[in-house]
């Protein structure tokens, strides 16, 4: 059914998590994986939206537009290059640059033929997750391309404890 997954990566630890599933689920079906890293420009994605946006959360997406911003997506892709080699899974990697991720990522997916999006989703809930606008959300919201969201099983094992 699917031949082709887009798995973006944030280099976070769900993401990491996100893409070991990925890459299982991609071996289950034969599907080859593309792996994309967005760089964010810090200077231009600063517009209107600031005052919403936690400082931590903005640190985190503003990283990868510093002069380091190669080296951070050389590391976060080749975790993911390397694990579909272990799996025997068909790898490519893409590193874009833009300051709205949800858009690049379904650009990328349509680019180069993807039929399915595989990605994280960071699961903040309520009122934060509406205020923050989650970029896994605006994916669902602007992709034609069938959309999997995974859920950490051990955040969600947390979840249920605390509710």
């Amino acid at each position: 059914m699917f031949k082709h997954i887009l798995v973006p990566t944030d280099g976070s630890e769900l993401s990491r998590e996100s893409a070991k599933r990925a890459i299982q689920f991609a071996k289950s079906v034969g599907a080859q994986v593309t792996a994309l890293y967005v760089s964010v420009n810090a200077d231009l994605s600063m517009r209107n939206e600031g005052d919403l946006i936690d400082p931590a959360a903005l640190d985190h997406l503003t990283d990868g537009a510093d002069p380091g911003s190669d080296k951070r997506a050389k590391e976060y892709l080749g975790f993911v290059k390397k694990l579909c080699k272990e799996k025997g899974v068909e790898c490519h990697t893409i590193v874009t640059v833009d300051n709205q991720p949800n858009k690049s990522i379904v650009d990328t997916a349509l680019q180069h033929g993807c039929d399915l999006i595989f990605m994280a989703s960071h699961g903040l809930g309520g009122m934060r997750s509406l205020l923050l606008g989650s970029e896994t959300q605006k994916v669902l919201v602007h992709s034609g391309i069938p959309v999997l969201v995974y859920r950490s099983q051990t955040k969600e094992k947390s979840r249920r404890k605390k509710g």
